[in-house]
């Protein structure tokens, strides 16, 4: 329980420390570009430390039902949050862009405020759409 516990907060390490220092450095030319990689490297360098602690060892027969059944529980959740963090990063990215274009349109032409609000919601609606996909995945 507690290498689970280090190995989790070893991950959330991994995506805070570059982000940070990326926020708090001097904006130059190829630092995001170095924090992500530097982040990628951090994460998936985690991830694979943590399988081979966490899922090395000797399985009985006995055991192999119930640890197939945990390991297919654990994909599952892991698969159910990033479509729907994803999405919801992606619906972000997409709302921000469509919102400041309506609103640039809307101060130029109030008349199209219908057209605005239906490009602002389909931008929205891909976070739901996210979901959806994570609650089928669970279901």
């Amino acid at each position: 329980m507690t290498t689970k516990i280090i190995f989790a907060s070893i991950l959330i390490f991994s995506i805070v420390i570059p982000f940070g220092v990326y926020l708090f450095s001097e904006k130059k030319k190829g630092s995001f570009i170095a924090a992500l990689g530097f982040n990628i490297l951090f994460f998936f360098g985690t991830l694979i430390i943590a399988d081979i602690f966490l899922f090395g060892g000797k399985i009985s027969a006995a055991e192999a039902d119930a640890v197939t059944n945990t390991a297919e529980s654990g994909w599952k959740y892991m698969a159910a949050a990033l479509s729907t963090g994803l999405s919801c990063i992606g619906a972000g990215i997409a709302v921000a862009s469509a919102a400041s274009s309506a609103l640039g349109a809307l101060s130029e032409d109030s008349s199209i405020m219908g057209k605005a609000l239906i490009f602002v919601a389909l931008a929205e609606s891909i976070a739901l759409y996210g979901l959806l996909i994570s609650f089928t995945i669970l279901g």
